[in-house]
């Protein structure tokens, strides 16, 4: 059986009922693939940077199980932008992009195939006052990939136009925005633009899904039979 192994940070990871509504894409892609064929590791974590991940040895279980024509999916960004932070912090164009070339070494030494993926946007993306700002780290995936000569998923892109395309309250609803008193983890609510419910989960896991069958091939083979019919429709 085919396995994707996750790599990534708290908008990936798979979340208990301890924290819910909040749900991490990867520990809803299952829904994207095939039934049958294709399972899903996801060692993503809350709150890791490439650099963090790396350094806490993160990296080395995925390693050691994965086999050849496994695949091995890599979305950070969100906090490896925090300058203030030095465990954390790995700067676009030197750092994290010599992590994320480790990352795609590390799947190509087991005969599997990496998959690079830009960092999902935050919901206020275009506000001027907002403290992070994909571009430059989404800029390093794409050229790192395209050095590399690695697979790109271009979720900061595709997930940013969703973003503008719908409505205000819309957006709100796909990231973990909260009333009062109805979930018992948050019972202040919140306003948190970055995490997601699982209806955001859902909807940017299908842009990856759009992602991978633009790629073709052995990436489009993982979703599931009948997504060439579907191709996203009513995915909101």
């Amino acid at each position: 059986m085919t396995t994707i192994f996750w790599a990534g940070d708290s908008t990936v990871q798979t979340n208990s009922i301890l924290t819910y509504p909040q749900t991490g894409i990867g520990q809803v892609f299952d829904r994207y693939v095939k039934r049958d064929g294709v399972r899903i590791e996801n060692h993503a974590r809350n709150g890791r940077s490439t650099k963090s991940f790396l350094d806490e040895g993160l990296l080395m279980p995925i390693y050691d199980r994965m086999t050849r024509g496994d695949f091995l999916f890599v979305q950070f960004g969100h906090n490896d932008e925090k300058q203030d932070d030095p465990a954390r912090y790995a700067a676009p164009f030197g750092e994290y992009s010599e992590n994320l070339e480790r990352f795609v070494n590390a799947a190509r030494n087991k005969g599997a195939y990496p998959v690079l993926i830009t960092p999902l946007t935050r919901r206020l993306w275009r506000d001027p006052n907002a403290p992070f700002r994909h571009d430059q780290h989404a800029q390093a995936v794409r050229e790192t990939a395209a050095r590399l000569k690695a697979a790109l998923v271009d979720l900061c892109r595709m997930s940013e136009e969703l973003v503008d395309a719908i409505p205000e309250e819309e957006s709100r609803s796909y990231y973990m925005n909260l009333p009062r008193g109805v979930y018992p983890a948050f019972p202040e609510g919140l306003c948190d633009n970055t995490h997601l419910s699982p209806k955001g989960a859902l909807a940017f896991g299908g842009l990856i899904a759009q992602g991978l069958h633009a790629l073709g091939g052995e990436y489009a083979a993982l979703l599931f039979e009948g997504y060439d019919q579907w191709r996203g429709e009513g995915m909101r």
